[in-house]
């Protein structure tokens, strides 16, 4: 199946560089290229490509806003291109296809590419528009004063953790271990701390021990003696202090559990 693309970066180098690695995939042909936002959504009006590399820096006004400027129109699949990566993950929790870290690497560009390939045979796009609306509105919204990712360093490699894939946040010694799905990883910082960088509408404090992310949540009984026990979406389970009865009950105020 032929898929058109269309490279949208304010670097010449950078643009370049997408060229040659589309090279070798000769399914994709390039339809334009862009080197600013006002360019690139006249481009994608004019050519309505099925797929666009985008970069999220650039002069006059960054991917993000291109894609709010289109959004009476028909969004391409998106490969986002960036060498920020706190903007990249955001982008790739739901709504794009994936995000490439500049500088960029072949494996990772094919792994891009063949995923890609994957959606647009598989005529995915019918509720795109929606979900990247979603992303600008989340991205919009979140709350710049509290802590949205992680930093980690584990044998030898960086590892960046979103807030919104955390789980638990559970004290070990002089660590937080950060719980995700199926993963753990330990983080150097002390439970007050982190419960004053964590927004309060997201983790909620049930132990002096424990940070619980409020949306993995799936159900929270009384058992006695003022302490609860939450059961999470991946069946993990935690039971409160005593002493934070307050912190669960406002929160089972505000919510249906």
């Amino acid at each position: 199946m032929p898929i058109t693309a269309a490279i949208i970066d304010d670097e010449f180098l950078a643009r370049k560089k997408v060229e040659t690695l589309l090279s070798d995939h000769s399914f994709i042909t390039i339809i334009g290229e862009a080197k600013n936002g006002s360019q690139a959504v006249d481009l994608i009006k004019l050519k309505s490509p099925d797929l666009i590399f985008l970069d999220i820096e650039m002069p006059d006004f960054g991917g993000f806003d291109v894609i709010k400027k289109l959004r009476s129109d028909k969004i391409p699949y998106i490969i986002f291109t960036t060498a920020y990566d706190q903007y990249a993950l955001k982008a790739f929790d739901v709504h794009a296809v994936d995000y490439l870290l500049k500088p960029l690497d072949e494996d990772r560009f094919d792994t891009a590419i063949h995923l890609a390939k994957e959606r647009i045979e598989q005529k995915e796009s019918a509720d795109i528009n929606k979900k990247v609306f979603a992303l600008l509105n989340q991205i919009e919204n979140k709350d710049s004063r509290f802590r949205q990712l992680f930093e980690i360093k584990e044998k030898g490699r960086e590892i960046t953790i979103r807030t919104d894939e955390i789980y638990v946040l559970e004290a070990n010694g002089n660590y937080i271990e950060l719980q995700l799905d199926n993963k753990k990883y330990l983080y150097r910082s002390t439970m007050n701390a982190l419960a004053e960088e964590l927004d309060p509408k997201e983790f909620i404090r049930v132990h002096r021990s424990y940070l619980i992310n409020t949306r993995y949540i799936q159900s929270c009984h009384y058992m006695t003696n003022n302490e609860y026990k939450f059961k999470l979406k991946n069946h993990s389970e935690v039971i409160s202090g005593r002493g934070f009865k307050e912190n669960v009950q406002a929160y089972l105020d505000n919510e249906n559990i």
